[in-house]
């Protein structure tokens, strides 16, 4: 399995647009800090790549990976589909760069948030004249005895499933799911049956479910939500009074964290997500090193990783 880390900043990446807080300045004065929404390229096959979550950066995601470069005919391209996490904004808006595919564009999503990016952004809508969108629905890991994984479409046999993680809506979807729906946000299980590798992918992490720590143990290698490093850190920085896990991320550090049970996996752990306040946007900040000490990582943007 090869993969591609296309981005790892939370919402508004770093710098966020609109935001002078230090870690966004930061990254203004340091270019080097910068990071592109969470995202993550994955091989099917040769010259057949998926990405999961299609972000505003989409554009520059691909222009910045050679693997997803058109070519060698002039609107042929490499990118096979797109496998979403969740419908938030951050997430799917890169749908409508799309509109250009010569063969239409594949989305794999659970029922909610296909209902959310059909209804509520109306994407089917306003794709429909330049290109065709299909759907696959994902099927849900969490009885992982009798799941049918969805094949992506490709050489390499690559499996995704899915995992919930949070009844989180975005505030667009007032409708659609309802609000209980525990299947708005998901880890993705990408398995490689060629070389038994399994790769984890939860960039939004609410809960720990005993399914969810029954495919982390399993895991190869584990991208994890690391948006913010402590619970207080959102209520700190000043824009809002609520906890992370008011938010619906589970912080880094803690009684409530999650680096302590990360800590204990057998496989690799990466924090990907990262809030534009959070410390692991410095490079030299100590929590790095703290991390280090767990046996844990943030991730980089432009990672290239094979298993």
């Amino acid at each position: 399995m090869l993969l591609q880390v296309l981005g790892t900043a939370a919402g508004g990446g770093l710098p966020q647009w609109n935001c002078a807080c230090p870690g966004c300045t930061g990254a203004r004065a340091h270019p080097e800090r910068r990071r592109l929404h969470a995202s993550l390229a994955v091989r099917a096959g040769e010259r057949h790549w998926y990405v999961v979550n299609a972000t505003p950066d989409l554009g520059a995601q691909i222009e910045d990976c050679p693997a997803l470069h058109p070519g060698p005919e002039p609107r042929r391209t490499p990118l096979a589909g797109v496998v979403l996490t969740d419908a938030e904004l951050d997430h799917a808006l890169g749908i409508a760069r799309l509109r250009e595919a010569r063969d239409g564009v594949e989305i794999l999503a659970t029922a909610p948030v296909r209902r959310a990016v059909r209804d509520g952004l109306r994407l089917d809508a306003v794709l429909g004249p330049y290109t065709a969108v299909r759907w696959r629905e994902l099927p849900d890991a969490t009885g992982a005895e009798g799941v049918n994984p969805l094949v992506l479409d490709g050489s390499s046999g690559i499996r995704v499933s899915a995992l919930p993680v949070s009844a989180k809506r975005p505030r667009y979807a007032a409708g659609p799911g309802g609000p209980d729906t525990p299947t708005w946000s998901v880890a993705l299980r990408l398995h490689d049956p060629a070389t038994g590798a399994t790769v984890l992918y939860a960039p939004a992490l609410a809960v720990w479910t005993d399914a969810f720590e029954r495919a982390a143990r399993e895991a190869d290698l584990v991208f994890a939500d690391g948006t913010f490093w402590d619970d207080d850190e959102p209520v700190r920085a000043g824009f809002t009074t609520r906890t992370a896990t008011a938010m619906g991320h589970l912080p880094i550090s803690g009684p409530g964290g999650t680096a302590h049970r990360l800590a204990r996996l057998p496989g690799r752990v990466l924090y990907t997500h990262l809030n534009n306040t959070n410390p692991l946007g410095d490079p030299h900040a100590e929590q790095h090193k703290q991390l280090a000490e767990w046996g844990l990582e943030a991730a980089a943007d432009r990672m290239v990783i094979e298993l």
